[in-house]
This record gives C-alpha cells, structure tokens and sequence, in this order.
C-alpha cells in the first residue's frame, strides 16, 4: 500500500472519531464531501480500494460542512512523506473559494487546524468535531475587555490555584513563599512581564 493510501485511511478513521460523517445515517446527513460539493458513495470508495494516488482527478481532499450544508472547513491531505504545511496556500486558496473558514492540514501523522480568520496554523492531536468547529466559528472574544483586562504578579496563579491566598503554605508574598511556590509549580509574572 502506498505511503499516500495510508495517510488517507488514517485521515479517514480520524475523520468518523470526531464525529464526522461520509454517508446520511441516523445521527444526520453526511457532512464530508469531496471538493466541489460532491457527495461520496459507496461505489466510489470501494472503486477506491486503498489506492488513492489512482482516484480520477488527481485529488481526494475533502470539504467538511455544517448542518445547512455549508462549508465549513477544507481539510487537505497529503501523503506521509510530505509536511502538512506544504499545502497551506493551495487549501487557503480553496477554502477562500469556497468560503470556509477552517483548514486541516494532515498527512495523516501531523495535523494543523488553521482559523483563517484567527491566524496561523496550530498543531492538533485530534480533528476536531462538528460541534467543536461551530464553538469555534461562534466563539468572538471582546478585544476591548482583553485589552483593559488588569493584569497583575498573579494573572496566571489565580487560573492555576484560584484560592491560592488562603491554602496552608503561602506566606503573604511570593519571597516568603518560594517553596509553597514551587511545590504547586505556581507561576508567577516577573516586574517585566507585567
């Protein structure tokens, strides 16, 4: 089996893990297709086989919608031998066309998730699913509030240990308190960080 065939069965199991669908079933209509908006069948994957390199075209890359059938994401994959990221701008280009917002970007062993709209690609473990790509679509942070936010010696403390003040151990200041510090892996800002 080629190294591209193995890159697509692990995309594809990936692909159904998340929750994703290539056929209508009783969770809901299928949500892949394949680029320019063409549902798969069953017909078409066994043709397929494991030989992807083979498939007529050229190409088995696949546009993830949503429930109104709309795009959603482009995932754009390629054989293991290859970075992901070599396909950034061909998948940017298609996602634009489209009007998708979200790129994956895997080779079946590496994965990105890009948020056209947000910035640059980040490294996944997992494709996320339906409803995590809608948390993300819909998720608008409010700059004002971000860039007024107080930020204070003990921005990221207060996430890690919330009542961190009252616990036994802490001493009322961060010099009197190294080794409660340290114990808990508490990271506090430094005067220049603020």
């Amino acid at each position: 089996m080629s190294k591209e065939a193995t890159a697509r069965i692990k995309i594809n199991k990936l692909l159904e893990e998340a929750g994703w669908r290539f056929f209508d079933n009783e969770e809901g209509p299928a949500n892949i297709l394949l680029e320019n908006y063409i549902k798969i069948t069953q017909k078409e994957i066994d043709a397929w086989g494991n030989d992807y390199e083979e498939v007529i075209g050229g190409s088995l890359d696949f546009l993830l919608v949503d429930t109104n059938n709309k795009p959603f994401c482009v995932l754009e994959a390629k054989k293991e031998s290859l970075h992901p990221l070599v396909a950034k701008e061909q998948a940017r280009k298609y996602a634009n066309t489209v009007g998708a917002q979200f790129v994956i970007l895997s080779n079946g062993i590496v994965h990105y998730l890009w948020d056209l709209k947000k910035g640059n690609p980040i490294t996944i473990f997992n494709f996320p699913s339906p409803d995590e790509i809608g948390a993300i679509k819909e998720w608008n942070p409010d700059r004002n509030a971000l860039a007024n936010e107080v930020v204070t010696i003990d921005y990221i403390v207060t996430v890690q240990m919330p009542d961190y003040k009252v616990r036994p151990g802490w001493n009322g200041n961060v010099e009197s308190s190294k080794d409660f510090i340290w114990a808990n892996g508490l990271r506090f800002l430094r005067k220049y960080q603020l």
